[in-house]
């Protein structure tokens, strides 16, 4: 796997990213509809109401292998509850009421957004490869890190700040060490 090739190949995972959304379009729920009564002490009521969740039989990921891009079979086949995309995150059937996986997934929006879609998809690629998986990715630690506060009832902060301040310093340094080779 090198930079360039997942480089080459970020139009064909945004395209197929673009044409999912598109296609659960009619499922989505604004995140504030769903009302949770801890989420808008960590993120701002215009996020909440411009997230949407997906309820889901089987989240969708992106068919990477089938793509060209190899080495992510893990991802691909993680039998996971949630999945965000941009603004979107699908979440299985029976998570739908679950605050913490919300919370959770809206850390990957606040990461996208901040990032942009090119940027993250790179960072978390880059994550994934150079730091050993899925579970060391830093941007799913950060998701993690950050869950675990909620859950232990941290004190209502300003997660995109967090976000935002950590991805300043996590991204540049993944971008440095794949520059150097992957």
């Amino acid at each position: 796997m090198s930079l360039q090739l997942l480089q080459q190949k970020l139009p064909e995972v945004r395209a197929w990213i673009d044409l999912t959304l598109a296609a659960y379009a009619a499922q989505a729920r604004p995140v504030a509809d769903f009302g949770f009564t801890r989420l808008g002490s960590y993120y701002s009521a215009a996020l909440l109401a411009s997230a949407m969740a997906i309820p889901v039989a089987k989240v969708p990921a992106p068919p990477l292998a089938s793509m060209g891009l190899t080495g992510f079979d893990e991802f691909e086949n993680l039998n996971a509850a949630g999945i965000t995309y941009l603004s979107s995150f699908f979440v299985l059937h029976g998570y739908e009421r679950d605050e913490s996986l919300h919370f959770h997934e809206l850390v990957h929006v606040v990461q996208w957004k901040h990032l942009g879609p090119e940027r993250f998809i790179m960072a978390y690629a880059l994550g994934h490869f150079l730091c050993g998986g899925y579970d060391t990715n830093p941007l799913e630690v950060m998701a993690y890190v950050l869950q675990s506060a909620f859950d232990h009832h941290a004190p209502g902060f300003d997660v995109a700040a967090v976000v935002r301040t950590e991805l300043d310093r996590i991204v540049p340094a993944l971008f440095a060490r794949a520059s150097t080779g992957l």
